[in-house]
């Protein structure tokens, strides 16, 4: 089912690791969902453990917003995911989940995919993900850390991914 350019209301169900999330939607079952324009490290590699537990912190058993743009081709919908503030977890969904993973220093941004952002979201992305860079914040601390498509491309068959979020047990 594709929901290219769709915006919902949903409830995050399950968190998979730092970019992959799980969503009920009206009812409709379970959403696959790939965090759109950020690409956080694999389970396998440094910070992987943490940006998951990051976006769950952000996004587990909560309403949110999701902007979908696309949807991959593991069947999962690309969708930039807005989230209440933490401190007030009960307020609309206005805090981008991919913007906090940059700014925490626990994601790249996805340049590949930055066309699909507006001007203003580009901007935003660019400055979190400089300033958790300067600032040498989660895996800004490794002078080296190996972005996740190089690290599947070296660790994983084909350099593909995992599998798609709703075929994981």
């Amino acid at each position: 089912m594709a929901l290219a350019s769709t915006l919902l209301l949903c409830l995050v169900t399950a968190v998979f690791d730092g970019d992959t999330l799980q969503a009920d939607c009206d009812g409709t079952g379970p959403l696959a969902v790939r965090l759109h324009a950020v690409d956080a490290p694999e389970a396998g590699q440094p910070h992987g453990r943490s940006a998951r537990r990051l976006l769950a912190q952000l996004a587990l058993h909560r309403e949110v917003e999701l902007h979908c743009v696309d949807q991959d081709r593991y069947g999962r919908q690309v969708c930039a995911v807005k989230v209440p503030p933490q401190d007030m977890p009960d307020a609309a969904p206005s805090l981008d989940a991919g913007e906090a993973l940059l700014d925490a220093g626990l994601a790249w941004w996805y340049r590949q995919y930055a066309r699909r952002q507006t001007a203003a979201e580009r901007r935003r992305y660019a400055a979190a993900e400089a300033g958790a860079r300067r600032a040498r914040r989660g895996l800004w601390q490794d002078a080296l850390a190996e972005p996740p498509w190089q690290w599947r491309h070296e660790h994983l068959p084909h350099g593909h991914a995992h599998a798609p979020a709703a075929e994981r047990p």
